[in-house]
Order: structure tokens, then C-alpha cells, then sequence
């Protein structure tokens, strides 16, 4: 279970496509990682877009920090923040698995169209 992972463990590599997908979860936390895809920002900077106090951006920026799809640097007061998109990599691993999967359901599809539209000719 994730609540029972201590901050100093690293997850196991299933725990981590749970912190994954929970962090991706989210329409915020997405609009924020599509952000800090374009350059790292201050939390400030990040948070100016979302009609939410500062607080409630720096919960969403903790999830995705704990899903390590982000990077924070404290300076001073100032927090600063950078993705880490190494972490996207497993997901695509996963992903990978059902390929086969989707785009063989889409071939099939794709078949019965083009049967079902040649014999209402």
C-alpha cells in the first residue's frame, strides 16, 4: 500500500507507476507538467493560471514531486521547479504491453468497415 512507503525508501517499480498514474491523475497537476515542459518555473509562476490559493498548487506540485515527474530547488524562499520526464519512461513500458492489444482491435475494426461498406454496394 502507498500510504505505508516511508519518504526514505524508493518505490518498487509497481509503487511508482501507482505515484505515476495517481499524479497524472489530475488535470491540474497535467496542466502543470505541460507548463514545466516548456521551462522550469518558480511555484509562483506556476501557480498564476490556476484559480486556487498557493497552497493548494504546492499539493498538486508535492504529488508530482513524489511521483518524481518533478524537480524542486529551494533558494531562499524562492522555490523553483524542472521536469523530470525520466519517470514517463516506465509508463511507456507499460503502455507498451497493450499495444498490441489496441492496435490489433483497431485492425479488426477497420476490416469490419471496409466488408460492411463493400457489401452495401
Amino acid at each position: 500500500m502507498l500510504s505505508s512507503l516511508k519518504e526514505e525508501e524508493t518505490p518498487s517499480h509497481e509503487q511508482q507507476l501507482d505515484l505515476i498514474f495517481r499524479a497524472l491523475g489530475d488535470q491540474t497537476r497535467r496542466a502543470l507538467l505541460a507548463r514545466l515542459m516548456e521551462q522550469p518555473a518558480m511555484v509562483t509562476e506556476l501557480a498564476q493560471p490556476f484559480a486556487m490559493s498557493l497552497p493548494a498548487v504546492s499539493r498538486h506540485i508535492r504529488v508530482l514531486e513524489s511521483a518524481g515527474l518533478i524537480r524542486r530547488a529551494i533558494d531562499g524562499r524562492v522555490h523553483h521547479c524542472s521536469l523530470r520526464a525520466e519517470p514517463l519512461k516506465n509508463v511507456e513500458a507499460w503502455l507498451r504491453h497493450y499495444r498490441r492489444f489496441w492496435e490489433g482491435t483497431l485492425d479488426s475494426l477497420a476490416r469490419y468497415v471496409e466488408d460492411d461498406s463493400e457489401k452495401k454496394l
